[in-house]
């Protein structure tokens, strides 16, 4: 029986599997150069528990940083706190708009087949808003990623989980030290909350968080660092928007903003989008045109997959980590 590594070596020969295939080994090659891997997530790739395997890539050392959407940040926890309750709908295509208000009433949000409970984290919404209230009453500000940390790190939190432990992604993180960027946090479920919290006085103030332009600064020193240690870091892609974005553009504010001309290109770029390249569309732009922007450099390695990354990047993961 041939391994998953033998099966895409084998047939994975050309079109969108020969560039899966070779994204897959240019991936290993950075980390045999010493290189460090950098991944942003956009879409809903928690929902489709993409932290199965991403929590091996993260305890393997093969996924270095993070930068996410909001909601795949929060949506692992989800998943590890309420996947019970979960309700799937295979015939998403055929809804009717009754239908969709049906699961409305039920107190159900769909994405795709995957509905998700309106009281996700009941169990401990309590517990990270007391977080939130202690740091805004400290002013101790905290990125939202280091909430989620002190929430598992909570005594008996794991009472809680309804899917194995190893199959969160976060939590992976959480072990190996991740840095986890997430701009825009404002857009998702937890940020609302944290804002109705504001307004009812729960919480003293939006002082508790620290927003995005100090996420900005936080991942240009860490990559001046980087540089100083010769250190290669690849960009992996998942999707596009805010998340992609966000810390692509790091370069080349380090190189004009700041005037550090001799900061390093990211020295690898792969993204996975269905997004077909279209006027002023950033999720289907080519890697190339990243170049304009001083993203990239003309040797980069650069590798575009056009598919759904809920098959792609599990067969990614899987060859990196020798499967």
């Amino acid at each position: 029986m041939s391994t998953i590594t033998q099966f895409m070596d084998h047939h994975f020969r050309h079109f969108n599997a020969r560039e899966t295939l070779d994204a897959a080994k240019a991936w290993n090659q950075l980390l045999d150069d010493g290189g460090q891997m950098f991944l942003t997530m956009a879409g809903a790739m928690s929902t489709a528990e993409i932290g199965i395997i991403l929590s091996r890539m993260i305890r393997a050392g093969k996924v270095h940083t993070i930068c996410c959407t909001a909601a795949n940040l929060e949506e692992d926890l989800f998943n590890l706190f309420n996947h019970n309750e979960y309700k799937m709908v295979p015939n998403y295509r055929d809804l009717s708009p009754e239908a969709e208000k049906e699961l409305y009433d039920e107190g159900f949000n769909r994405v795709t087949d995957t509905c998700i409970p309106e009281g996700i984290m009941r169990q401990v919404q309590r517990e990270i808003t007391q977080l939130w209230k202690k740091a805004a009453e400290e002013n101790t500000p905290k990125f939202p990623y280091e909430f989620m940390y002190e929430l598992l790190d909570q005594p008996g939190i794991e009472k809680h989980f309804q899917v194995p432990a190893e199959d969160s992604w976060v939590l992976a993180a959480k072990e190996m030290g991740v840095v986890i960027y997430t701009p825009g946090w404002e857009d998702c479920t937890l940020g609302n909350i944290f804002v109705s919290e504001v307004i009812r006085g729960n919480v003293k103030s939006h002082a508790a968080i620290r927003h995005g332009t100090e996420q900005m600064e936080h991942l240009a020193k860490w990559y001046i660092e980087m540089g100083k240690k010769k250190t290669p870091i690849g960009f992996f892609q998942i999707g596009g928007g805010i998340a992609g974005d966000f810390p692509i553009c790091v370069v080349p504010m380090l190189i004009q903003d700041l005037e550090l001309e001799e900061t390093p290109y990211w020295a690898y770029f792969c993204q996975i989008s269905d997004s077909t390249t279209s006027y002023g569309s950033y999720s289907g732009a080519v890697p190339n045109e990243k170049i304009t922007w001083g993203k990239l450099d003309i040797h980069t390695p650069k590798f575009m997959i056009n598919s759904d990354a809920a098959i792609v990047a599990p067969l990614i993961f899987s060859y990196v980590l020798g499967d």
